[in-house]
């Protein structure tokens, strides 16, 4: 009972990481080449291949210490990259980093019932 328990557990994790590295690598490709230059990041070649050798990894060769390094290349992208493109496209929330005023409620301006 507690091998059955432990082998799920690690199905559940690989396909964690391997949806993790789809996404990322969907957001790589749907992303534009001078985003990532604006961005002074990696280029989006090096992204997709990285990305695309994660996916194969984790579809193909089932060694949890590759896995862990295709996890980490994810992670970093989802967690620097991701976010450096997305301000140079001018896309994201508009909040306090959007120009906002730090009163603003989610629904406009707060100004304490005046």
């Amino acid at each position: 009972m507690l091998l059955a328990g432990f082998s799920t557990f690690l199905f559940l994790l690989n396909l964690a990481m391997l949806l993790i590295a789809v996404v990322a690598l969907f957001i790589a490709v749907t992303a534009r080449e001078d985003a990532y230059r604006a961005a002074d990041k990696q280029t989006k070649m090096f992204w997709l291949i990285i990305l695309g050798v994660t996916v194969a990894v984790n579809l193909l060769v089932p060694m949890l210490f590759l896995q862990i390094a295709g996890l980490v290349a994810s992670i970093v992208f989802m967690v620097d990259v991701r976010p450096a493109l997305q301000q140079v496209s001018g896309g994201g929330r508009r909040g306090r980093r959007g120009g906002g005023s730090s009163s603003d409620g989610p629904y406009g301006p707060y100004n304490g019932g005046r």
